[in-house]
């Protein structure tokens, strides 16, 4: 299974190929970025072949962070700028070698008519997507920290997935989101393993390192192994001391099939 650790989150005081060289040491088993936009597409995959790590996903922009947008695809009215960062997202992810695209909804506040621009954005990703080999994801956010993000749960998202019947959408399910919205992990990982595309984890309730808190993620993981996982699982959380590595210790903590 092996993890897969998150560039927008760790070994984030290092340009982002130095980023990629120190997860390689460290021992992670692939990496994924959040808007790795500002380094050149081919000098991330040539640090990617340099170093073996593969890059299961990279995010679509999300929008005006000083506005508080938090992704474009469901909001009425942005549609254009949403397949704008839809297409660029592509097309970085087709050069630098990823295998996923995260389209992040926004903060709609949900509703159908928000639905219905998602599912058209998700439609023309899942299009442009396609014809490069690339997956794409969405991803439930819990609305404790993100008010008004568009789904917040794993069933909203199988909903929009079976919905739009396209093989290559699929669901990335966060760990942390779904702890602080309230789900019953297991069940939702089991429900909803046939739409599964990516696996996220953090502590929970602070979303630094997954070694304490209130989900028992040696457990969990062996959980997920008994579904038929074998892919790297996501290390999204935010390092305790602000430095990665003095907070990896639960990476050889883990057993060794993890």
């Amino acid at each position: 299974m092996g993890f897969s650790a998150n560039l927008g989150f760790l070994f984030t005081e290092h340009a982002l190929p130095d980023a990629v060289r120190a997860a390689a040491r460290a021992g992670f088993a692939a990496i994924e970025c959040h808007e790795p936009y500002a380094t050149d597409p081919g000098a991330l995959r040539a640090v990617l072949d340099e170093t073996g790590l593969p890059l299961i996903g990279l995010n679509a922009r999300r929008g005006d962070a000083a506005r508080g947008e938090f992704g474009l695809a469901a909001l009425a009215g942005r549609e254009a700028d949403a397949r704008d960062a839809i297409a660029e997202a592509v097309i970085y992810a087709a050069e630098a070698g990823a295998g996923f695209v995260h389209v992040l909804a926004g903060r709609s506040g949900g509703g159908a008519a928000a639905e219905t621009v998602f599912r058209e954005a998700l439609a023309f990703a899942c299009d442009l997507a396609g014809e490069a080999g690339i997956g794409v994801l969405i991803e439930p956010i819990n609305r404790r920290d993100v008010p008004g993000y568009h789904i917040a749960h794993a069933d909203a998202a199988g909903e929009t997935i079976a919905a739009l019947g396209r093989p290559n959408l699929k669901l990335m399910y966060d760990c942390y989101h779904a702890g602080m919205a309230g789900r019953d992990i297991r069940a939702d990982l089991a429900a909803h393993l046939d739409h599964l595309g990516h696996v996220q984890i953090a502590a929970l309730p602070d979303r630094g390192e997954p070694d304490r808190g209130e989900i028992d993620y040696a457990a969990l993981l062996a959980d997920l192994r008994g579904l038929g996982w074998s892919r790297p699982v996501g290390a999204e959380y935010r390092p305790r001391a602000g430095w990665t590595e003095e907070g990896l210790g639960w990476l050889s903590a883990f057993p060794a099939e993890a």
